[in-house]
């Protein structure tokens, strides 16, 4: 199931992205032009969540091919390194919302600069310059407006999404008695709203609780 689930987000997020990009107008006044953005960002922000669970080892019971979409994912969602997601996260969830938590802003309760600091640790030199060899691929076939609406803005805006409901809502200060032990708030149950808002990773409680439950059974263990 976990392979099936992994699957479709990839083919439908590169499906829509190439429908989007020989298809889709970039006229600012139709509302479709925005809800393509808007699915887009979705399915960029599912692509991560199915790295995310690889690095849980959740996708596939086979290493190596649980591992095959690590790698794959972390590197169509923004040419990143699956090594270095799996050493900080693995941080992230032996220390939540502590000074050794890398993903933690430590004092800081500002949300654009806890931001900036996360991206910031995440990006690197070859990152950027695969993420621009690729733009100059693209540019080749595509327009350039096109490129800008349907890759970088969805990819951007789901980094927003993804840090709003998987690092700073769960994690920011204070931190209260039931957030323990793990530092971490959970949204309110709410399935549908869970779902839609970032692949149940809203329920972060549950997350770091059962570790080894992959994004889509997470609204099992939501009381």
């Amino acid at each position: 199931m976990g392979i099936f689930i992994a699957c479709s987000i990839i083919i439908l997020w590169a499906s829509n992205l190439v429908y989007a990009l020989y298809r889709v107008e970039v006229d600012y006044l139709s509302p479709l032009f925005y809800i393509h953005i808007l699915i887009q960002t979705y399915f960029y922000t599912g692509l991560f969540i199915t790295g995310h669970d690889a690095m849980h080892g959740t996708v596939s019971r086979k290493k190596a091919v649980n591992n095959a979409f690590g790698y794959l994912t972390a590197f169509l969602y923004a040419g990143m390194w699956y090594p270095q997601l799996i050493k900080n996260h693995r941080l992230h969830h032996q220390f939540p919302g502590t000074e050794r938590d890398p993903d933690f802003a430590g004092k800081s309760g500002n949300f654009w600069l806890w931001y900036l600091r996360f991206m910031m640790k995440y990006l690197t030199v070859i990152q950027l310059v695969i993420m621009a060899v690729l733009f100059n691929l693209l540019e080749i076939v595509f327009p350039v407006s096109r490129i800008l609406w349907f890759w970088v803005v969805p990819a951007f805006l789901s980094t927003l999404q993804l840090f709003y409901f998987g690092t700073f809502q769960p994690h920011h200060r204070p931190h209260a008695d039931n957030m323990q032990p793990h530092n971490a708030r959970t949204l309110k149950k709410n399935h549908i709203w869970a779902l839609l808002s970032c692949y149940f990773f809203g329920y972060h409680y549950e997350h770091h609780e059962y570790p080894g439950t992959p994004w889509w059974k997470l609204y099992r263990y939501k009381s």
